[in-house]
């Protein structure tokens, strides 16, 4: 991953301790360009500003949480970029709190403790294998089918959706 000290990394988390873990993992891979703070309202400020390639974002934090973070920044209508990858960490694996960070648009997901192999997996991911992103009526951001059983007989929504009679534009 040779490319990876040109991208620039906004990490936000509350915690200075998991800031300087997951600082440590990046600056293993040679990114040298990460933007810390500690809430994402401070974050949303860093994004007007900087050239971000990449968030990685706490879960929990007060007063702007990772969650309502990921919406403001897929569904705000002066946010800086709305493709922005999104990574969410968090010691909170339970389904609901997954489906809802998915469902505010999150890219990927990873829990804490964080490997550095899952990390950088995570990382890998949204630079070399991104998602398509999907708007609808009540979602935007990358498409949350991570993969489409071979018997699935619809209904087919997409015009990516293969033999179907898609009403999508």
């Amino acid at each position: 991953m040779a490319a990876m000290d040109a991208l620039e990394v906004l990490l936000v988390d509350d915690n200075q301790h998991m800031r300087m873990i997951a600082g440590a993992i990046l600056k293993s891979a040679g990114i040298r360009r990460i933007h810390e703070v500690d809430d994402g309202a401070e974050a949303l400020k860093v994004l007007d500003h900087l050239p971000i390639d990449l968030a990685i974002v706490d879960f929990n934090m007060f007063p702007l949480d990772g969650v309502e973070f990921t919406r403001m920044v897929r569904n705000s209508p002066d946010s800086a970029n709305p493709y922005l990858p999104i990574i969410m960490m968090t010691g909170h694996s339970e389904r609901a709190r997954v489906q809802e960070a998915r469902d505010a648009g999150v890219t990927e997901f990873v829990v804490k403790p964080v490997t550095p192999k899952a990390m950088l997996d995570r990382i890998h991911a949204v630079i070399f294998h991104p998602r398509p992103f999907v708007k609808a009526d009540d979602y935007f951001g990358p498409c949350r089918r991570r993969k489409t059983p071979f018997d699935y007989a619809g209904p087919f929504r997409r015009s990516t959706d293969a033999g179907s009679t898609s009403n999508v534009a």
